[in-house]
C-alpha cells in the first residue's frame, strides 16, 4: 500500500507568489496537533504486517519541523517500509539524513528562484549527491524561471532528474513547451490535464490519501471519504476515477492509462524516472 499523507501543517518559510500557503504561520496549537497526528500515523505504519510506502505532501514545509525529520528517519529503518519520501524546498540542513536508511528514504525537491540563493540551493543538492540520497529536483514552469532551470540543469549531475511542473492556469505554445521539454523530457505529461473520468486509477485501492485525523480519500483531489485508517472503516477497492480531469503529478501518476508506473518504475514517490538509474 502507498499512502499520501497530509497533516494539519500549512506553514511555510518561503513566500512564493504562485503558492497560496506562502509565509503562512501555524500557531502553537496547530503545530502540536500536527505533531501528534504525525506520530499517530507513524505508529500505524510501524504496526503494519504488509509492505507500506509513504509520501508526505504537506501544504507547508515539513522538514523544518523536527517531527518530520524524525518520522522520515524512523520509517526508513522499518523492514516493511519500501519507500518514505517527502516534498520539500530543501531549506533545512541536510546532516540529519546521515541517520536514515538511504536505501529507503528519498526526497522530492522543488527549487523556488527568488526564495533562496542559487549557490546555497545548489550546495544543498550537492550535499545530497555526496551523501548518496536519492532525489529529484524541479521547478514550476513559469517564463521567469526558464533561465534558472537551464542553469540548474547544467550544474546538477546528469543522473539527477530535473522535472518541470506546468504552472497552474498557464498555457504553453508549442515553442514554449519545446524549451521546457529540452530540460524535462517528460514535460508533456504536465503540460495539459489528463482526462480521467471513468478511467482506471490505483487510488482508493493500492494508493490512498490520509489526513491528520486518519480520514481516507482516494487521493488529495477527490473529496469523497472512503473511511478512516484508524477505526477499520476503510477497505481498499478499485474504483474508476470520478473526476473529469487530473492535472497534478501526484494524482495522474497513478492513473493507469498514463503508463507512468513504467516510466517511473522504482521511483514513483520521489519522481525519479527509471531512465535516471535503477532504485536501490
Amino acid at each position: 500500500m502507498t499512502v499520501l499523507y497530509r497533516g494539519p501543517l500549512s506553514s511555510c518559510d518561503y513566500d512564493c507568489p504562485y503558492c497560496p500557503f506562502a509565509k503562512r504561520r501555524d500557531d502553537p496549537a496547530r503545530l502540536r496537533r500536527d505533531r501528534a497526528a504525525l506520530e499517530r500515523f507513524t505508529r500505524w505504519v510501524a504496526e503494519r504486517d504488509h509492505p507500506v510506502s509513504v509520501l508526505f505532501t504537506p501544504w507547508g514545509e515539513g522538514l523544518v519541523r523536527s517531527w518530520y525529520r524524525r518520522a522520515m528517519v524512523g520509517l526508513s529503518h522499518l523492514p516493511h517500509v519500501r519507500r518514505v519520501a517527502i516534498q520539500t524546498n530543501l531549506s533545512c540542513r541536510t546532516g540529519w539524513l546521515g541517520e536514515a536508511d538511504l536505501g529507503t528514504l528519498a526526497l522530492w525537491v522543488t527549487y523556488h528562484p527568488g526564495q533562496v540563493g542559487y549557490e546555497r540551493f545548489l550546495g544543498r543538492c550537492r550535499d545530497l549527491t555526496g551523501m548518496g540520497v536519492r532525489f529529484s529536483v524541479g521547478v514550476v514552469g513559469l517564463p521567469e524561471h526558464l533561465d534558472h532551470a537551464r542553469r540548474l540543469r547544467d550544474d546538477l549531475p546528469a543522473e539527477v532528474y530535473l522535472w518541470v511542473n506546468a504552472a497552474e492556469g498557464h498555457s504553453y505554445t508549442d515553442a514554449e513547451a519545446a524549451e521546457w521539454t529540452r530540460l524535462d523530457p517528460l514535460f508533456s505529461y504536465s503540460r495539459t490535464p489528463h482526462r480521467s473520468a471513468g478511467r482506471p486509477c490505483r487510488t482508493g485501492d493500492t494508493v490512498i490519501s490520509v489526513d491528520g485525523e486518519g480520514t481516507v480519500r482516494r487521493c488529495h483531489f477527490v473529496p469523497e471519504v472512503l473511511g478512516n485508517l484508524y477505526d477499520g472503516t476503510f477497505r481498499p477497492r478499485a474504483r474508476p476515477c470520478p473526476a473529469a480531469l487530473c492535472d497534478c503529478h501526484i494524482g495522474y501518476v497513478h492513473l493507469e492509462p498514463t503508463g507512468l508506473y513504467d516510466v517511473f518504475a522504482g521511483g514513483i514517490l520521489e519522481r525519479v524516472p527509471a531512465f535516471h538509474g535503477r532504485a536501490r
